[in-house]
């Protein structure tokens, strides 16, 4: 019993595992060919390919950006957009605001810069702006190397996943195995079950058989008596 308890706990440990490692390459290669146009419930992922941020991010780190309406950010915030102008043109660039201003429009233009560089980047406006960033993820980040080295991919995440998988199909077998087994040896039980019933039924009609014979016997002899 205590046997059959851990296996099932090992079972879902090990389902759980291989969801999350699913799920985390999945964002990530997701994020990667959609060219971070597809966001979920408001926020999308990024990967650091410069050193402008450099020492709070470095190339590689993965960040966590929530879209966020442009009244709500602020001086010192990180953010994500697409370049427009000059160099920046088609690339996304997260670095930080540093001063806000009301254009003629009446839409907000961020100043931004990047906490190594010198110059400040072209002026930024709202539309631009996918969000401000959250969080780096350490995790995400870690993986995303080992995805971008092909070695890595292979040995670290495409073995140990196939190993998973077979590991999992090979216990639901042996498990389905297992209840077949028990379930042949309920029917067996049933089946010796049975067969004892139907021996004593057997029995009974002998000994039922016998007391007849008895009393026709007595009634034979008290007939001729009489």
């Amino acid at each position: 019993m205590i046997t059959k308890i851990l296996r099932s706990i090992i079972s879902i440990i090990k389902f759980i595992l291989s969801i999350i490692i699913i799920l985390i390459v999945g964002i990530i290669l997701v994020q990667r060919f959609s060219n971070n146009n597809i966001s979920v419930a408001g926020f999308r992922i990024f990967t650091v390919v410069t050193e402008s941020m450099v020492p709070k991010y470095e190339v590689g780190d993965v960040l966590l950006v929530r879209q966020t309406e442009p009244t709500d950010i602020k001086v010192e915030d990180d953010v994500t957009y697409m370049g427009k102008i000059g160099a920046f043109a088609d690339k996304i660039v997260t670095h930080q605001v540093i001063k806000i201003e009301s254009g003629e429009d009446g839409k907000l233009k961020f100043h931004t810069k990047g906490i190594a560089n010198d110059a400040e980047d072209p002026l930024v406006s709202e539309e631009q702006i996918y969000g401000v960033v959250q969080a780096k993820l350490k995790i995400l980040t870690y993986l995303n190397g080992i995805i971008n080295n092909m070695y890595g991919m292979y040995f670290l995440i495409i073995i140990p996943l196939a190993i998973i998988i077979f590991t999992e199909f090979r216990s639901f077998k042996e498990e389905s195995k297992y209840i077949d087994d028990e379930e042949d040896d309920e029917e067996d039980d049933n089946s010796e079950e049975n067969d004892e019933y139907e021996e004593i039924k057997d029995k009974e009609k002998k000994i039922d058989k016998k007391a007849k014979k008895r009393k026709e016997k007595r009634a034979k002899r008290r007939r001729r008596y009489y």
